[in-house]
């Protein structure tokens, strides 16, 4: 079966699965709404178009180089841009301002941690990542070490925090696709994990890229838009516009102090901590500084993302305020019932979508509700990806065959695993329906620095640390960073409906706990380790700290035909 029937038939998968669904009653936050034709229309073109493209680029994604990585020929101002996309996801454009919208200043807590994990990024991993590694980040961790027990690791990390952040995507997607299409939240997101996969299945890194680069810039171009609204509304007077949004919102003047919405600073600083430092342990952005030429390009990458992602920050907290003033001062529309006590339609997720709605009409909220699916489905597909890879290049051909793997079968490993992952993701899409995007994309941040951070940034910085050190404790921190997010109020109270206070760990995020006993635990595990494997490890360290210095022994990029 030729490619593009393959692609008519999945596209043709999705469109069934859409119609059925318009016939189902809705259930979750609000009412079903009536089929808005025109914001509809303008949706379907935004989105065909992206999945045209990727349907496009796949004629380049020949092998498994090309299916993880896209050869090397991706400048860094395109992989910066790239990086953004990945890094804007629905958590970034949904869950912020929505959170800006519920707690106001608060919300922030949410941008800064990201934007300031990347200087980490920047100064310790970009350039070393890129001189070490082949597709993923367990090519980096298992440089020197057993690869067996190393790769294991990096796997079991890569898709745990893997599953918590397409958990948020599909609920972002979910809500979203209900919101515009009328449909029953369950069937949204079924709809959403059938698209998804046709990214996937239809291509690799260089089409995920070349999307991430598309969907990046529309997402600045229509946030920018939006923001630019809000501000022409308020006579271009931050003031005004703080002023009216606390006069309008049921926090008031508090609206503008911390403490809203992370009240003990236990919590505070547990969130701050893996905001910062799970940028660094995130499978999906690491495996895009191997999409480079080289390590002067992976600067290159981070310097460009940081810029646009902190310039995308600014807007969505302007975004999140002016969702305040526009739809609390005009709530008929928006809100269940047509009073602000109702809730918002959708949720507090959907704020920036309604804002759409309110500033320019039926064919502005088209777009903007476009520009966010494809942002989710673009970050679904990179997450998808970096967890097949976590199975069918870690795990099936260094783990289980030994390096001795036909390319054709890793393949088909990686599109099995992606299926795999898409009918998880979509069930626990369902399960978290009511959870606010930006706050399980934490979630996801926390395992990352209790798990994969702490095993990298020990593996490539510290010369003492062994196969020994590194897997115990990498394991340690990802148990414990996943037993505690379940018994944390995120989930044991909000997703599993028991008793409000009930939760057996207090705090919002378990890094306060898992992140240092993961660095603790590979130290002295590293320090007691005398085992003749250790000694050879140690002894490696200074090769791997030249090439990762210097890039001597880096794999020449082939160039694409």
């Amino acid at each position: 079966m030729s490619p593009s029937i393959r692609f008519l038939i999945l596209a043709a998968c999705a469109l069934a699965t859409a119609g059925a669904a318009l016939a189902m009653p809705s259930v979750g936050l609000g009412p079903r709404q009536p089929t808005n034709w025109s914001a509809i229309t303008t949706f379907i073109f935004f989105v065909g178009a992206t999945l045209w493209m990727t349907r496009l680029a796949t004629v380049r994604s020949r092998s498994s180089a090309d299916l993880y990585s896209p050869g090397g020929g991706i400048s860094g101002f395109q992989n910066g841009l790239a990086i953004a996309g990945d890094y804007m996801s629905a958590a970034s454009f949904l869950g912020i301002s929505g959170l800006v919208f519920v707690s106001g200043f608060d919300g922030l807590i949410f941008s800064v941690g990201w934007l300031v994990g990347w200087p980490v990024i920047t100064f310790l991993m970009a350039e070393r990542l890129r001189n070490l590694g082949k597709f993923t980040f367990a090519d980096v961790a298992a440089y020197r070490f057993a690869q067996r027990p190393v790769r294991t690791f990096a796997a079991f990390g890569s898709l745990v925090v893997v599953l918590f952040y397409l958990t948020a995507q599909m609920v972002g997607a979910g809500q979203l696709v209900k919101i515009l299409f009328g449909l029953e939240y369950a069937y949204a997101v079924i709809m959403v994990g059938i698209v998804m996969m046709m990214y996937v299945l239809l291509g690799g890194m260089t089409s995920t890229t070349w999307v991430m680069i598309n969907k990046a810039v529309f997402l600045l171009a229509g946030t920018t838009l939006m923001a630019l609204a809000v501000m022409f509304h308020a006579g271009f007077n931050p003031e005004a516009l703080f002023a009216r949004a606390s006069d309008l919102h049921v926090l008031k003047d508090a609206l503008m102090a911390p403490g809203g919405l992370i009240k003990d600073p236990v919590s505070a600083i547990s969130v701050g901590m893996a905001l910062m430092f799970g940028t660094a342990g995130l499978p999906h952005i690491l495996m895009r500084f191997f999409t480079v030429a080289n390590a002067r390009e992976a600067r290159k990458s981070v310097a460009w993302a940081t810029l646009w992602i902190g310039y995308f920050y600014v807007l969505t907290f302007i975004i999140g305020f002016g969702a305040i003033v526009s739809l609390i001062g005009n709530p008929g529309p928006y809100f269940v019932g047509g009073k602000v006590a109702g809730g918002l339609q959708g949720g507090a997720n959907m704020a920036a979508v309604h804002l759409a709605s309110a500033l320019g009409g039926d064919l502005f909220l088209g777009f903007i509700s476009a520009v966010a699916f494809t942002t989710i489905l673009a970050v679904v597909a990179g997450l998808t990806l970096s967890g097949a890879s976590a199975v069918s290049h870690d795990l099936y051909a260094t783990v289980w065959r030994k390096g001795n793997a036909r390319a054709s079968d890793e393949r088909r490993i990686s599109k099995l695993t992606a299926f795999s992952l898409g009918v998880v993701a979509v069930i626990l899409g369902i399960v978290f329906e009511h959870e606010n995007v930006a706050f399980l994309v934490m979630l996801a941040f926390s395992i990352a620095c209790s798990a994969n951070f702490p095993v990298l940034f020990m593996a490539v910085l510290w010369k003492d640390c062994t196969t020994r050190g590194a897997t115990v404790g990498g394991f340690l921190g990802l148990a414990t960073a996943v037993v505690l997010t379940l018994l944390s109020p995120v989930v044991w109270e909000s997703a599993l409906h028991n008793p409000v206070g009930s939760a057996p760990f207090p705090y919002a995020s378990p890094a306060i706990v898992s992140m240092p006993l993961a660095f603790v635990a590979i130290w002295l595990l590293s320090l007691l380790d005398r085992s003749p494997q250790a000694a050879r490890e140690r002894l490696l360290f200074q090769d791997q700290l030249i090439r990762s210095e210097t890039g001597i022994g880096h794999v020449a990029v082939r160039p694409h035909q």
